[in-house]
C-alpha cells in the first residue's frame, strides 16, 4: 500500500515514493538512471544517458512558450545512505521504509534520501504533466554529487541550451543559495604493521551523537565520532598498555560520523578501562551538552585469545595523526557575518590490513585555502610516512551581482508568500560551480523545500513545505516566458 498516495502534490509525492524503492546510493547508480531513461521513453522526450550514468531529458515549452528561453532544471540521482546501527536495510538492494509522522515524511531506520529524491520527484512530475505552462526544459540528473560531485564533472553539457537553471539542492524554504563553497576529498594513507598478543579484548565504541552534513551543519560544533575515538585512546593508553585490534568510523566523508568503535587487547586489568569511560563520559558531555547531548563512551568485555595488533611504532603514529590533523572550521568569512568560509570533515576512517586510512571532506569558498588545508594534510601524512590521494576536486560558485533569475524567482516568491527571502551564499558544496564553468553565462540558483537532518537517519521533509515548493516552481516557470 502507497504511503504517499494522500500527501500532496500527488505527482511529486507519488514520484518520490516510487524511486524511493530503487537502491541509489552514491556509486550504485544505474538502476535509477535507467527508471528515468525508460521514464522518458515511454513519454516520447528526449532523454540523453552516459557511461556515468548522468541523464538529460529534455521537453518543449507549452502552448505560447515554444521559443521561450529553455529552463533547466538539475538535481542529483544519489543519496547518503545511513542507518541506525540496528537497521537491517542493505543500500544495495533494498528500497527505503517511507512512513508519514505528522507534517513530516520519513525512513524506518535510515536516511531517507530527500537529499536529493525530492529535486528527481519535483522535476519527473513537471516532465509528466500536461497542463502545467513552462518554457522548454531541461532536466540534467546528474550522479555521485554526494561523494565529491562526480557526475557533474563529468558530464558533457554539449546539448544543454538553456541558461537559466534551477538547482534543487538545498533544504531551508525561502532561502535562496547564490553562491557555495568548493571543495574536494582527500583520502590520508598511513602504512601499519601488526604484531601478536595474547589477553582481554574490549570493544570502545564511541555513539549517541548527532552526525550531520559536513557542509550545511559543520558550524554547530558537533562531536566527530573518530576524532573524539582518537582522543579517547590516547588518554587510555597514557593510563594503561594495550594494543589496537581494529578501529572503523563513519560512513560517508561528507557526514560527521555519529559513531566509531575500536577493539583493543589488554593483557592485565580490564577494570581501569571501565573507570576511565565513565570519566570520559562526563568530561564529553560536558564538553557537548548543547551541541551532542546524547555523547556516550562505553566499553563492553569480549573474548580472550590471541590477536594481530599495530605494532608500537605504528599505533603512535596513528594516535599522533589523530591528535594533530586539523578538522573543523579552520576559517569563518569576513566578508558575509557567520559563513563558515573553510573547514575539512574527516569522515571515514578504517583501520586495513596494510593501512591506516582516513577520509576527509575539503571545503572553501576561497581557493587558495582549500588548497592550504590539502597541503596541511599532505605534510603531515608524508612526514609520518603516508600519502594522499585527492578525488572530486570541484570549484566554488561565485557570486553574480546581476542575476535576472534571482530577481525572477524572488519576486515570485515574495506575491506567493508575502515574505521577504533570504539570499545567502553556503558553505556546503553544490553542483552550480561546476556548471557555472560548463555553461558561460549560465544564470543559476538553488533552493528546495525544508527538510531536516539530512545525511542522517534522522531525515525528515516537511510536506506542507514540498507543496509550498512546489507551487513556487509552477508560478515562476509560467512567469518565466
Amino acid at each position: 500500500m502507497s504511503v504517499c498516495m494522500d500527501l500532496e502534490p500527488k505527482a511529486v509525492f507519488a514520484f518520490f515514493e516510487e524511486i524511493a524503492q530503487i537502491p541509489h546510493g552514491s556509486g550504485n547508480t544505474r538502476a535509477i538512471s535507467d527508471y528515468c531513461v525508460e521514464f522518458a521513453k515511454l513519454r516520447g522526450l528526449f532523454v540523453a544517458q552516459d557511461d556515468h550514468n548522468n541523464v538529460i531529458i529534455k521537453k518543449p515549452g507549452t502552448a505560447g512558450y515554444e521559443y521561450s528561453n529553455p529552463v533547466i532544471i538539475q538535481g542529483h540521482l544519489d543519496m547518503v545512505c545511513e542507518k541506525e546501527a540496528d537497521c537491517d536495510v542493505d543500500f544495495t538492494r533494498d528500497g527505503l521504509k517511507l512512513y508519514v509522522e505528522d507534517d513530516f515524511l520519513k525512513a524506518e531506520g535510515t536516511t531517507l534520501g530527500g537529499d536529493d529524491g525530492i529535486a528527481v520527484a519535483y522535476a519527473l512530475a513537471l516532465l509528466d504533466a500536461a497542463n502545467i505552462c513552462h518554457p522548454p526544459l531541461e532536466v540534467v540528473f546528474t550522479v555521485d554529487e554526494e561523494v565529491g560531485m562526480l557526475g557533474a564533472e563529468a558530464i558533457d553539457l554539449s546539448i544543454i541550451d538553456g541558461r537559466r537553471l534551477l538547482n534543487i539542492d538545498s533544504d531551508e524554504e525561502g532561502y535562496f543559495l547564490t553562491s557555495c563553497a568548493g571543495g574536494m576529498r582527500a583520502d590520508c594513507r598511513l602504512p601499519v604493521a601488526w604484531d601478536t598478543v595474547s589477553g582481554q579484548s574490549l570493544e570502545v565504541k564511541i555513539h549517541g551523537l548527532l552526525g550531520g552534513h559536513s557542509g550545511g551543519e559543520i558550524h554547530k560544533e558537533r562531536a566527530n565520532a573518530v576524532m573524539v575515538a582518537g582522543r579517547i585512546l590516547k588518554a587510555f593508553r597514557e593510563e594503561v598498555e594495550f594494543g589496537l585490534s581494529s578501529f572503523v568510523g563513519g560512513l560517508m566523508d561528507n557526514a560527521i560520523p555519529r559513531e566509531c568503535a575500536a577493539r583493543i587487547v589488554v593483557r592485565g586489568e580490564i577494570s581501569t578501562f571501565f573507570a576511565l569511560a565513565e570519566q570520559w563520559n562526563e568530561v564529553l558531555k560536558k564538553e557537548y551538552q548543547t551541541s551532542d547531548p546524547g555523547i556516550t563512551v562505553t566499553v563492553t568485555a569480549g573474548e580472550e585469545g590471541s590477536f594481530s595488533v599495530l605494532d608500537a611504532r605504528s599505533f603512535s603514529k596513528v594516535l599522533f595523526f589523530l591528535r594533530n590533523v586539523p578538522w573543523g572550521i579552520q576559517h569563518m568569512s569576513m566578508e558575509i557575518p557567520g559563513l563558515v568560509e573553510t573547514s575539512l570533515n574527516p569522515g571515514i576512517m578504517k583501520l586495513h590490513e596494510d593501512q591506516f586510512q582516513l577520509s576527509f571532506s575539503l571545503r572553501s569558498s576561497v581557493t587558495s585555502r582549500k588548497y592550504e588545508m590539502l597541503d596541511r594534510l599532505v605534510f603531515l601524512t608524508e612526514f609520518l610516512g603516508g600519502e594522499v590521494e585527492t578525488s572530486g576536486d570541484y570549484p566554488a560558485w561565485e557570486y553574480k551581482a546581476d542575476s535576472p533569475l534571482r530577481q525572477l524567482m524572488a519576486d515570485t516568491y515574495r506575491e506567493l508568500t508575502g515574505k521577504e527571502p533570504v539570499i545567502e551564499a553556503i558553505h556546503a558544496g553544490l553542483e552550480c560551480g561546476i556548471f557555472s564553468g560548463k555553461l558561460p553565462g549560465l544564470d543559476c540558483i538553488s533552493f528546495g523545500p525544508n527538510n531536516y537532518d539530512i545525511h542522517t537517519p534522522k531525515e525528515r521533509l516537511s510536506i506542507s513545505s514540498t507543496q509550498r515548493v512546489w507551487k513556487l516552481i509552477l508560478e515562476f516557470l509560467k512567469r518565466a516566458k
